[in-house]
């Protein structure tokens, strides 16, 4: 994201879909935040010109108060080029020591050169009781 100048506007033409988002307790997790979710997103382009992904921040609210702020260059090690009509499916996850409220963006550039953001839909990251 480091190349970006100039505003960025939230794209209309941008959608972020949350697709399902998963406890998995088999996934390595460290001590002092022992809960592992999954989650699976989706980036559609639902605008007339082709988008690239530059960029990601997501926050990360626990339900104690701790917040995590994570961001960074594309999205999973890649920066997708998404036509018009298409989409962009992934999965990743975060780990919490509580129950947590997940939200943040994704920022791209327009075929022109603009560059854009859409928001990532809020959800919650709940331990389930049995865990």
């Amino acid at each position: 994201m480091s190349g970006m100048v100039g505003k960025i506007r939230e794209f209309e033409g941008l959608r972020v879909k949350v697709d399902d988002v998963i406890y998995m307790p088999s996934l390595d997790a460290p001590s002092e935040k022992p809960h592992p979710f999954v989650y699976f997103i989706s980036i559609h382009n639902d605008s007339p010109v082709p988008i690239t992904i530059r960029g990601r921040k997501w926050v990360v609210q626990e339900d104690q108060g701790e917040i995590a702020v994570v961001e960074g260059d594309g999205v999973v090690g890649q920066t997708p080029l998404i036509e018009p009509g298409g989409y962009f499916s992934y999965n990743s996850y975060h780990v919490v020591a509580r129950g947590a409220l997940a939200s943040g963006a994704f920022f791209a550039e327009t075929a022109t050169g603009e560059w854009v953001f859409s928001r990532i839909p809020e959800f919650r990251l709940d331990v389930p009781e049995w865990a």
